[in-house]
């Protein structure tokens, strides 16, 4: 599998999701039919940040863009490999 697969990003973000959907973090996976895929954060039936998975040089970090609410900081990024990577970003974007 190559650094940049396209199936690497995707398995990242539904791992992203199911960890988050244990901390009682609501998400939906995007597919769009062109681009990358994007996992929303979603509370009180409102979108609070997008996350998606980039390769880096030094590995996959997932960064995210702010939704209107209380926002995970634009630009900000975890790396993915981190062991507290869902409750990082939970607490970014949860009142």
């Amino acid at each position: 599998m190559s650094t940049s697969d396209p199936e690497e990003r995707f398995t990242r973000l539904v791992r992203l999701g199911r960890d988050l959907r244990r901390l009682g973090v609501g998400t939906s996976l995007v597919l769009p039919p062109t681009g990358h895929p994007v996992l929303e954060i979603r509370l009180a039936g409102e979108t609070r940040a997008r996350i998606t998975a980039v390769h880096r040089s030094r590995g996959w970090v997932f960064t995210g863009r702010s939704g209107r609410a209380r926002p995970w900081r634009s630009g900000a990024w975890v790396w993915a490999e981190a062991d507290n990577v869902a409750d990082v970003i939970a607490s970014a974007v949860t009142p």
